[in-house]
């Protein structure tokens, strides 16, 4: 067989999909939008300073609120700090439901989201109650398929916030974090972003920490045992 260099290219990195499904309702307007959209892109601006060799960070973005937008595909976290990302506008009900609906089926796609990806993180954030029909999508997301294995993270920011809610799609207490005020929403994002970037860092990016028992404040944050391959 006659040598030919070509043969000889690495294998390409895995991608950590984060998928941010984000509460853009009426009620979120204000300082509470502006805070929101600052948040991210420091989330953003993290996930560069993180990222490492064999990990790439792919950041989602699904706004819900007078509609459901998909506002950012997958696109590398490099790419969204060169180019920025598009400015949020509050609106509408809160059709959670729907929103839901649009991660599972983007997540369950093998093209959207291709075999081979470590497990994605998906962050939903609200500052109110569901309109819309959205027991099924929520326990569909969270019981079956591709969704079912992903790291889940919520973000109640006020009193008006259904804890009850975000507490069954995060399925761990932990993982709910509380913002009484805008103000708080920095913090609850900063964590958030620790928590996926020592995924990033770490040995198996597939293994999801276990907040029950981890502390947000600990970037060593003890594993669980789930490290079953995302297909």
């Amino acid at each position: 067989m006659a040598f030919n260099p070509n043969n000889y290219k690495p294998a390409a990195a895995r991608k950590l999909p984060v998928v941010l499904l984000l509460d853009v309702s009426g009620s979120m307007a204000g300082e509470k939008i502006d805070t929101l959209y600052d948040s991210v892109v420091e989330m953003v601006n993290s996930f560069v300073e993180q990222e490492i060799k064999e990990t790439i960070i792919d950041v989602s973005i699904i706004t819900f609120g007078n509609s459901v937008e998909l506002h950012t595909p997958y696109t590398s976290v490099k790419e969204l700090q060169k180019n920025g990302i598009g400015k949020f506008y509050a609106s509408g009900m809160t059709p959670m439901g729907m929103a839901l609906t649009m991660a599972k089926d983007m997540i369950e796609d093998k093209d959207a989201t291709p075999r081979g990806n470590y497990k994605p993180a998906v962050v939903l954030v609200s500052d109110g109650q569901p309109n819309d029909s959205w027991e099924r999508p929520l326990d569909s997301f969270i019981r079956s398929g591709r969704s079912a294995k992903c790291q889940r993270f919520a973000i109640a920011i006020g009193n008006d916030a259904d804890r009850s809610v975000l507490e069954r799609f995060t399925g761990d207490s932990a993982a709910v974090l509380f913002a009484e005020d805008a103000s708080d929403l920095v913090e609850c994002f900063k964590k958030v972003t620790m928590s996926v970037s020592t995924r990033a860092t770490s040995k198996n990016p597939d293994t999801v920490p276990n907040l029950s028992r981890a502390s947000f404040d600990n970037n060593s944050g003890q594993m669980d045992d789930d490290d079953d391959p995302y297909i």
